[in-house]
């Protein structure tokens, strides 16, 4: 019965998908949904950005694990992310009428910044679609017993599917429908298991000691400065995201990018602590849970001590969670690819046309290299990890100084790419007590501040010859 309504979602996902392709009839259609979205739809497509494996599986685990500390990444820094769009990013940007990070970069700086831009925003996406490929296909195991390979097949079908005939106008529809299944699922499931445990000052006796710490007990500068990494991963790295950007972009008007920056921050913050509180009570009403695979711990808790309702709204309700930001993730690079790489080597002679049917391309081969990765990779929190520290040292500083400083210059953001990136990846291989993209976040600094002034003096010696 389970397994009859999952395959009943998927397919009335691909029909959603299907229903949506009728409103698509240019790129601007399928990259923005043609500017047309109200709050509520904005709001939902923000949230659902991040609301997938990364935080029903991967942070739940290191809830349990590590107790309030461990999940300071997400949700708390992905929340601080929202709010900081609302504030900071969302209404300069909206008022540029574009569809891409890249494109900013075009016109704030030149289009050799654009087109190097691309070639880091696109591989940051790869790690955060495999995450979502795992745990669907991970879900689709713990239901009906699926060999992993032929779930990630089954799931990346899908997404590709719907996300090809219907681009943003797809996933802004699963996204808003998608949003209600996850909170009444989530509310539900939470509100029967606190209950379970006998209320809620009973759930926080049984925790132990130092759980709910929020800060770091350790008084060092390595510690904090390890705590600061944690808030600025998601945080500060996923404000240049190209899926978050969209789903911005996709607002009827500034002011509706705006409010739906700041509802889905709410949302984020007080929907994303219900899977927290749910694997927290499995693992006290069930101790052994702990003993197996953390990223199992609540599919495992719901197929087995739950009644079928439950398992229907609880699988139906992550399904839409992982589906959701699964299918922005592909949108995102697939609409770089094609405004930001390809669209320049034609010229003015590419038509929209041709572009959509590019980006539509582009989602099948985004989708391929992600199917790739996440066959070889299959640990969610660490996939996501490495997709926000990527745009963390490469692409924020250089939207930052971009909006907020005029001395800003294109030789300084290319830099700021090439010195954030090197230093990350070094790093990566002969890691420090602090984490890596830390000092790749200096050296991002340190290049955009040095190419910036040395293009300025340039220009002065010139002009004074």
């Amino acid at each position: 019965m389970l397994l009859t309504f999952i395959s009943l979602y998927l397919v009335g996902t691909v029909l959603v998908g299907w229903f949506a392709s009728k409103f698509v009839k240019t790129s601007s259609d399928f990259a923005i949904a043609g500017r047309k979205m109200p709050t509520y739809v904005v709001a939902s497509g923000l949230f659902a950005t991040w609301f997938g494996s990364e935080t029903v599986m991967g942070a739940s685990s290191e809830f349990v694990e590590n107790g309030l500390l461990g999940v300071i990444e997400d949700p708390f820094g992905a929340s601080m992310c929202l709010l900081l769009i609302g504030l900071f990013f969302a209404r300069p940007l909206y008022k540029l009428n574009i569809l891409t990070f890249s494109d900013y970069f075009r016109i704030r700086y030149n289009k050799n910044v654009e087109w190097i831009s691309a070639l880091f925003l696109i591989p940051s996406y790869f790690s955060w679609i495999a995450a979502q490929l795992v745990a669907l296909a991970i879900v689709l195991q713990s239901i009906a017993g699926l060999p992993f390979v032929y779930g990630v097949l089954i799931c990346a079908s899908v997404v590709v599917f719907y996300t090809y005939v219907g681009g943003m106008w797809s996933v802004a529809i699963t996204d808003t429908i998608q949003t209600a299944i996850i909170i009444i699922g989530m509310l539900i499931l939470m509100l029967e298991l606190v209950g379970k445990i006998g209320g809620w000052g009973e759930l926080i006796n049984k925790t132990p000691s130092g759980f709910f710490r929020f800060i770091p007990k350790e008084q060092s500068v390595v510690s904090w400065v390890t705590y600061f990494g944690a808030w600025i991963t998601i945080g500060w790295g996923s404000i240049p995201q190209q899926d978050v950007f969209q789903r911005v972009l996709s607002a009827k008007s500034e002011k509706v990018a705006v409010r739906g920056a700041f509802w889905s921050a709410f949302m984020y913050l007080s929907i994303a602590s219900m899977p927290l509180v749910i694997a927290l009570c499995g693992t006290l009403l069930y101790p052994d849970i702990k003993s197996g695979d953390t990223q199992m711990t609540i599919p495992f808790l719901v197929l087995n001590h739950s009644s079928l309702g439950m398992q229907i709204l609880f699988f139906g309700a992550l399904l839409s969670a992982i589906l959701s930001t699964c299918s922005g993730a592909v949108l995102a690079p697939a609409t770089v690819v094609g405004e930001n790489l390809l669209k320049p080597l034609y010229g003015h002679k590419i038509s929209d046309k041709r572009l959509l049917h590019i980006m539509r391309l582009s989602v099948i081969g985004i989708t391929l290299v992600s199917v790739g990765l996440s066959l070889y990779k299959a640990e969610i929190y660490e996939l996501v990890g490495e997709s926000s520290a990527l745009s963390l040292v490469a692409l924020f500083v250089p939207l930052v100084a971009g909006l907020y400083w005029k001395r800003a210059t294109g030789l300084g953001a290319i830099i700021s790419m090439i010195a954030g990136t090197s230093v990350w990846l070094i790093l990566k291989f002969y890691p420090t007590e602090i984490p890596g993209m830390l000092w790749g976040l200096v050296a991002s600094f340190s290049g955009m501040i040095t190419g910036s002034f040395v293009t300025r003096h340039d220009k002065e010696k010139l002009h004074i010859g």
